[in-house]
């Protein structure tokens, strides 16, 4: 338990500062609020690769993008929506979800989520 604990707390730190360095990237800034999304995607997109690690890559990407994007309405729902912080706002792309998610960005977390599942590939041997 303890092993799983420090490994949840390293792959949880490296996915919410990458993140939150690819968001300064895209956008040139970023928010604390997306450090902790980032984090807990790559937690979540973590166990589940390492589950299904007999999927095909598109499957992961498509499985990837269907995580990134709930997590992404969760934590909009309630940082934006809920909390007003007005992080992001995805409302004048078409395809949108109250404007938190949107079809693009869901094309896009799958995108990402090619370098991820070999990043996650290479990291099963020193986290499990």
């Amino acid at each position: 338990m303890k092993k799983r604990l420090k490994n949840d707390i390293a792959i949880f730190t490296i996915g919410g500062l990458s993140y939150a360095l690819i968001e300064i990237l895209w956008r040139g800034y970023t928010h604390w609020t997306m450090i902790i999304t980032g984090g807990i995607c790559f937690v979540v997109l973590f166990r589940v690769f390492s589950r299904i690690t007999h999927a095909k890559l598109w499957q992961k990407c498509a499985a990837g993008a269907a995580i990134i994007t709930a997590i992404e309405f969760a934590a909009g729902c309630i940082v934006n929506l809920w909390l007003q912080m007005d992080v992001w706002d995805y409302s004048f792309l078409p395809l949108n979800l109250f404007g938190q998610v949107c079809l693009l960005y869901t094309f896009l977390w799958a995108l990402l989520c090619i370098p991820v599942a070999y990043l996650v590939q290479a990291m099963g041997k020193r986290f499990h």
